[in-house]
């Protein structure tokens, strides 16, 4: 299912001022000025201009008088264009179909690729934060068809449309939310039709008679009732691989066959230039001009093209060739230096070379998402939560360690969950236990093990955990803690469990 973000720069022309100059201050008046005639007319205004009242299309000499202080600049609709394209290449990271919306806008086509960021909610909040974290104020919707998620972006609070909710999420907001141009909008407000809800339920025809064949499109647009394509945007110093076919394919076999041709050629260009494969990108473009992107990743460098190709096979399932593909397109997005390497000398074994895990990382983080493949490394702490920190799965050995005899359950509950405990006397180890409705019989204990909070890594509240190791009459062996001593009502912990 196609998923689309529409990306909403709200004051894309002064942002981009101030990021260029890094001045005036964010707190200062900016606004961007054109000449009509003899007349210079506010182009765009920052938020704190908008604040005292500044907008679009206000006379500057009216501006001045209200904002002595104002900072005014020349608008630069080239350069704004031009940087526009910058961002969305800059963006390309997030998808491989990306595509500006100028004037102040960013098409990005996240379907099959969302996963990797672990889902839409959180790569919709990255994307913002890494845009504004760039001095930029953004404002993004995801939707199935770019004409709502261009609507709910600018027209509504944004945020994630569900899939099928398109005509749900769109007919409440007014008729400009239709990309409409300002003669078309005035006539709908001067016939009373206000609301999009009220121009999708007009009869089709004198609707079209009335407000042209435009607002037909754009409200099929909206509702999903017309597709409506996004070019992806390539960087021109990407190295590409692609093949358009004479007769449309649709067989899973031929898709897999051109990747790998794809991937070989691809490969002996990196070859050329000394470089491989650190992100690579599958556009399909079927016959309807209906499309699909896969993207996939390496730990590092790569140009073993048979392993490239291996790492589409079971997206590639999942492409709807529809009426047929007549383009497929590979694009090595992002490559890193890689020399060549002699592998194989007469004579020398290779024994000794440390296991390549490299391909092992790449097939499962195309299978099951980039966030979801780690190691975990020591950290001296030992506060349970804390003793591990997440680091790339090819990161190189952390010099820490834990002490060889501590002893730590290999698998830790997140959160504990709470058990029912029998002791013989009210401060012994539990003699038996109930787990999710199951009863344990103790037969050995040994603890306790007093854990106490680290006011030195800035715990304000100070707690305290006594930890039991247990083993049970079938040979399980768990790690139990009471949340306080039991003279104040300490309550008994499932934390993990030994293998």
């Amino acid at each position: 299912m196609r998923r689309v973000v529409s990306l909403y720069l709200l004051t894309w022309p002064t942002d981009r001022i101030r990021r260029k100059f890094g001045d005036p201050p964010r707190e200062k008046p900016l606004v961007t000025v054109n000449k009509q005639g003899s007349r210079r007319l506010i182009a765009s205004a920052c938020l704190a201009a908008r604040k005292v009242g500044l907008i679009e299309g206000m006379a500057v000499a009216k501006a001045q008088a209200m904002v002595p202080d104002l900072h005014i600049i020349d608008a630069d609709p080239d350069g704004e264009s031009a940087s526009l394209r910058q961002l969305a290449e800059w963006l390309i990271r997030f998808s491989p179909v990306v595509a500006p919306d100028p004037p102040d806008g960013i098409w990005i086509d996240i379907a099959g690729v969302e996963h990797l960021f672990g889902g839409e909610e959180a790569l919709l909040n990255k994307l913002i934060d890494r845009v504004e974290n760039n001095g930029i104020h953004a404002r993004a919707a995801i939707a199935d068809v770019p004409g709502a998620a261009w609507a709910v972006a600018r027209y509504g609070k944004g945020g994630i449309i569900p899939p099928g909710r398109t005509v749900d999420a769109v007919s409440a907001l007014p008729v400009q939310a239709l990309r409409l141009s300002h003669e078309t909008v005035s006539t709908m407000h001067r016939l009373g039709v206000e609301r999009v809800g009220q121009l999708a339920a007009m009869p089709r025809a004198p609707m079209v008679r009335r407000f042209g064949r435009e607002a037909s499109l754009r409200l099929d647009q909206a509702l999903g009732h017309a597709f409506e394509p996004i070019t992806p945007m390539i960087p021109e110093e990407a190295v590409i691989a692609s093949r358009a076919f004479a007769e449309p394919i649709g067989r899973l076999e031929d898709l897999k066959l051109v990747v790998r041709r794809l991937a070989e050629e691809m490969c002996q260009s990196l070859g050329n230039r000394g470089e491989g494969v650190r992100r690579l990108d599958l556009i399909v473009r079927r016959v309807d001009q209906k499309g699909a992107s896969l993207r996939v990743g390496t730990a590092k460098a790569t140009r073993d093209h048979v392993h490239l190709a291996k790492l589409f096979d079971e997206k590639i399932e999942t492409v709807d060739p529809g009426f047929g593909i007549e383009e497929i397109v590979l694009v090595a997005n992002r490559v890193d230096p890689l020399s060549e390497k002699q592998t194989v000398v007469r004579g020398i074994e290779a024994e000794d070379e440390a296991v390549d895990l490299s391909q092992l990382v790449d097939r499962l983080t195309a299978r099951i998402g980039e966030d979801r493949v780690y190691r975990l490394a020591p950290v001296q702490s030992r506060v349970p939560e804390r003793m591990t920190r997440r680091i790339s799965a090819l990161a190189p050995p952390s010099e820490s360690s834990w002490p060889e005899s501590l002893e730590r359950p290999t698998r830790l509950l997140d959160p504990p969950e709470s058990i029912m405990t029998t002791a013989l006397l009210p401060d012994h180890p539990p003699g038996s236990f109930i787990w999710r409705r199951v009863r344990y019989k103790v037969t050995k204990a040994d603890g306790p093990e007093r854990i106490t909070s680290e006011w030195w890594l800035g715990d304000e509240q100070k707690w305290i955990r006594d930890y039991y190791r247990l083993e049970t009459t079938e040979g399980a062996r768990f790690w139990i803690f009471r949340d306080a001593p039991m003279s104040e009502g300490g309550r008994w912990w499932m934390h993990g469990f030994f293998a």
